[in-house]
């Protein structure tokens, strides 16, 4: 099947086909002609399967056949991270850039004065986390009384989080007659009996992610503290690695400091995200693919379409929140049986990540110690849902007196002096 089989509109078609698809994913072939019918949704699918599409695209050509012309939120979407709520916007911003639709995305953990501008300007989607949307209809600056359309994402995720409470406070605010599409990777008995309460006679779709990585793709993970991660980039780029690299960024703001500190090394490089321009994120493509830069660095929903089949070299300067966009950045290499390697920077704040990455692929990704900014100090930080370190939450660790006495005469194996030996078992002393 092809997306020209789906019926969309004229604009949505364009901006799709200017994202570089072709063909729908499982899920968006099975759901996006019901969710164009108005039927309530269940989709058991995780991040990675194409699911953000399937329901941003008919959600954006159901709201533009609506006449109705206010300034009322008509399609709410809840997501429990600010990462996932960013993709999920920048998605729907890609897809309907050619409809008169407004979007905005509002988290915590940001001062609340752009957002609320926004918000009291109009807008016709709106993607939030829990707590941000709650603060702001506890506010009054929010009503979800006209809302025509409610995604609930990953909602077993939520329930992780503990925002379940949150989500079912969200839910009694919202109007009877709606349509709801629910998605969740996985469906323990709680997050079964919040869909059954919420869902009418949904069409139910189970899609299986994408878990496997390519044989000839040499995967790799280097140790490294956060703050000299940019410095270990430009110290592979200048001593290990002359070919051209995709650099995976998290965000757009860190897309744009790597490509500056690399340019500032001399070595040419250029950002792709979504706050580009289409013949900006092209003439990138275009200026890598020929060669003329050899590093382009990229945001998740920016590399999207990007199909250059000699690249040999994969680097994420962060891990995702999500496994499975581990599987489709590296993807990018390896292509059609050549060989290709992906590099993984991993901090503190990478380590669950990379647990939970090496469980999706099953198997242990080998670290690289051969470079100078190494570290075995590394100590898993409890995140909150804005990836930020939890005060108080994460493990601290031991610190070293700054002079440690000479322990020459000590037996081997002892505790240095100044040096308190740690209680947990899961730290390593730096070498």
């Amino acid at each position: 099947m092809n997306f020209t089989d789906l019926n969309l509109i004229e604009p949505i078609a364009k901006a799709i086909q200017e994202q570089g698809y072709t063909n729908p994913t499982p899920i968006q072939e099975r759901s996006i002609p019901e969710i164009l019918k108005g039927s309530d949704f269940l989709g058991c699918a995780q991040t990675g399967t194409g699911k953000t599409a399937a329901f941003a695209i008919p959600i954006l050509q159901n709201l533009s056949k609506n006449k109705t012309k206010n300034n009322h939120i008509k399609a709410l979407i809840l997501t429990p991270t600010r990462e996932l709520a960013i993709q999920i916007e920048e998605n729907i911003n890609a897809y309907g850039k050619y409809l008169p639709l407004k979007q905005l995305v509002i988290f915590g953990g940001v001062k609340q004065g752009n957002q609320e501008a926004a918000l009291r300007k109009g807008i016709d989607i709106l993607v939030a986390t829990p707590g941000r949307l709650l603060d702001f209809i506890a506010q009054g600056i929010i009503s979800l009384k006209n809302i025509e359309i409610f995604v609930l994402d990953e909602a077993d995720r939520m329930l992780d989080m503990g925002f379940v409470h949150d989500v079912k406070r969200v839910i009694k605010l919202l109007p009877q007659r709606r349509q709801t599409l629910f998605f969740s990777a996985t469906m323990p008995s709680e997050i079964q009996k919040l869909a059954d309460s919420i869902l009418n006679n949904p069409v139910k779709v189970e899609v299986t992610p994408v878990s496997s990585t390519a044989e000839t793709i040499k995967q790799s993970v280097y140790f490294v503290d956060k703050e000299n991660k940019l410095d270990l980039l430009s110290h592979i780029l200048e001593n290990d690695i002359s070919d051209s690299v995709l650099v995976f960024s998290r965000t757009k703001h860190g897309a744009d400091k790597i490509a500056r500190k690399l340019q500032k090394d001399n070595i040419s490089a250029e950002a792709i995200h979504g706050n580009k321009s289409q013949n900006a994120r092209q003439n990138a493509l275009n200026n890598f693919k020929a060669g003329k830069t050899r590093i382009l660095v990229a945001t998740d929903i920016a590399a999207r379409g990007i199909d250059i089949d000699e690249l040999k070299y994969v680097i994420n300067f962060e891990l995702s929140d999500v496994s499975e966009t581990y599987v489709h950045r590296i993807g990018r290499t390896g292509r059609a049986g050549a060989e290709g390697s992906s590099i993984s920077f991993v901090d503190s704040l990478d380590l669950l990540n990379l647990r939970n990455t090496e469980k999706l692929i099953g198997k242990k990704i080998p670290i690289i110690k051969d470079h100078p900014f190494h570290t075995d100090n590394l100590v898993a930080q409890k995140r909150d849902s804005n990836n930020k370190p939890m005060s108080g939450g994460g493990e601290r660790r031991p610190q070293r007196s700054p002079k440690p006495q000479n322990n020459s005469n000590k037996p081997a194996g002892s505790t240095p002096t100044g040096f308190k030996k740690p209680k947990n078992k899961n730290f390593t002393r730096k070498k």
